[in-house]
């Protein structure tokens, strides 16, 4: 569980980090399995999905997943290897118990091409009854640096609400706080080490940066909420059949 400087600094500044959450042993088990996952998924992608899964902005032939949707409902090994009794129990701490996954995703973030993810709240994105009981756990699979793309925090941003968003010309599922907002609060570079976690509430303002690393920037993001609590005004529509309770 936290303990009480931990939880005071969650409660305060809306985010916090944990490193060596999860042994190497595990972590490379994870990139197995999402390596494997990708490389299944390939073959399989529309003309849509490939606009949603890959990423746009690279050299002709070239081809680089940007994410994957739901890897907690769709892949029972990453599950076993994620949702650990000690991760549900510091989740229940925050939140309250008898939680769900409802939406889970990879963010590939790849070397020289991962592209960047404007400042955002995802209580906007969730439309959640009770926005005081999202919790984001953010699990990074290769080291989150500054150079190769690491989430910012505002730091708290979620004492304020939830703030409209908007959407930047031709990408209307990119949502983002307006800067005019987003800059009442500086964003704070939160690196966190491969195996580490990164915890968030669904109010906090945060964002990454493009990735012109030559390293990858993996990571593992579960969004959990009470069972019982529905999404009232989501801004986009998410398949609640795909929920994972525990």
């Amino acid at each position: 569980m936290l303990n009480q400087s931990q939880l005071e600094t969650y409660q305060d500044q809306g985010h916090l980090t944990i490193n060596g959450f999860y042994p190497t042993e595990t972590v490379s088990q994870v990139i197995h399995e999402i390596n494997l996952w990708a490389e299944q998924t390939r073959a399989n992608l529309s003309d849509e999905d490939q606009r949603w899964y890959l990423e746009q902005d690279v050299p002709v032939g070239v081809t680089l997943f940007r994410k994957l949707d739901n890897p907690i409902y769709n892949r029972p090994v990453l599950r076993d290897l994620i949702v650990t009794p000690s991760l549900l129990e510091i989740a229940s701490q925050l939140i309250g118990d008898r939680l769900t996954v409802f939406f889970s995703q990879v963010f590939m973030k790849p070397a020289k091409y991962g592209g960047p993810k404007p400042v955002h709240q995802d209580n906007y994105y969730f439309g959640p009854a009770d926005e005081d009981r999202v919790l984001t756990v953010w699990v990074a699979i290769d080291n989150a640096t500054v150079e190769n793309g690491c989430l910012y925090y505002g730091d708290g941003s979620h004492h304020t609400g939830v703030h409209q968003h908007i959407a930047p010309a031709n990408e209307p599922f990119n949502l983002m706080v307006p800067n005019e907002v987003a800059k009442k609060f500086p964003m704070r570079a939160a690196p966190v080490d491969a195996g580490g976690i990164s915890l968030h509430h669904g109010s906090t303002f945060h964002q990454s940066s493009e990735n012109n690393s030559e390293f990858p920037r993996r990571a593992l993001a579960m969004h959990f909420i009470p069972q019982d609590m529905p999404l009232v005004n989501p801004a986009l529509d998410y398949d609640l059949s795909v929920v994972v309770p525990f």
